[in-house]
């Protein structure tokens, strides 16, 4: 399908790609060359946001985190300006009814040099998304095979970015899918809970609402969890970060997983073993405003 000229946009959500510098794309159609580096080397950035009622939601936390992003791999991103009139314009004319899974990506560019690739895509949030915020998700946990602290002590190593290099957290997907379960926690060789592949643990207990602390650990520094602690009062809840092994997270009130479009997914067996429905879930997906 080629897409309406801009101002002209139907109220449709066919997936939609914006590439900057070219404009709307067929969605069909290249948009990157066989020789930019984030297609041969995975040497890129993306964020991905939550759209709703047609506006992204946390829009300025994911670009700043995708500043930061690019500042550590020493990546040359546009004006922040021309980030937003990008986003603005794939996400022209979109019903707002409809969930869209809105994303940014900034390559490295050609191998041989020149400007990053800069585009963005629109799509409805997919039904697998919806259907965990409603039935919640199966888990499993991964070793990762370092320590906890691991990869924040390496200064040469970026952490917590959102990378196109996407290798090890496809291959724990693909892994999740031969295993049967829904998604995968990874576990740091000396016990501890860190991340998901797509998604930051939550627990509450006892009356707290604890994730793994970014700072020390390299794992990716959650918007929708940093939303979601920063009003645990609304609830009634404390909040923190601390460290969380499995031990904990089966003796937990509750568990999630919270993503920029899943939001939060009630983890409701773990290792194979099935866990009561936490009372709190109506209420926390409630104050996040996804749909259910």
């Amino acid at each position: 399908m080629v897409m309406p000229p801009i101002g002209k946009v139907a109220a449709d959500p066919t997936a939609r790609i914006v590439v900057l510098g070219r404009g709307p794309v067929p969605a069909g159609d290249p948009v990157l060359r066989g020789d930019d580096l984030g297609v041969l080397r995975g040497d890129g950035l993306f964020e991905t946001m939550h759209l709703r009622q047609g506006r992204p939601w946390l829009l300025d936390e994911h670009l700043a985190r995708l500043v930061a992003a690019a500042s550590a791999v020493e990546l040359a991103l546009p004006p922040t300006a021309a980030l937003i009139d990008l986003l603005d314009e794939v996400r022209e004319g979109w019903p707002a009814q409809v969930e869209g899974a809105l994303r940014l990506v900034c390559t490295r560019g050609p191998e041989a040099g020149g400007p990053p690739t800069v585009y963005a895509t629109l799509a409805e949030v997919p039904a697998s998304s919806r259907a965990a915020r409603r039935n919640g998700i199966s888990v499993a946990t991964l070793p990762l095979g370092v320590p906890a602290d691991a990869r924040n002590g390496l200064s040469w190593l970026p952490a917590g970015i959102k990378s196109t290099s996407y290798a090890v957290n496809s291959a724990a997907r693909r892994w999740a899918d031969r295993a049967s379960v829904d998604d995968v926690l990874w576990i740091s060789s000396d016990g501890y809970a860190l991340e998901g592949p797509w998604a930051n643990v939550v627990w509450l207990t006892h009356g707290t609402l604890c994730t793994v602390p970014a700072a020390t650990t390299g794992i990716l520094a959650g918007t929708t969890v940093a939303w979601l602690l920063a009003h645990a009062a609304e609830l009634g809840l404390g909040a923190a970060e601390r460290m969380v092994t499995k031990a904990d997270l089966h003796a937990a009130d509750g568990v999630w997983f919270t993503s920029s479009v899943r939001g939060a997914a009630e983890v409701h067996t773990l290792d194979g073993v099935r866990r009561a429905r936490c009372p709190r879930t109506p209420a926390l997906q409630a104050l996040l405003g996804f749909p259910v």
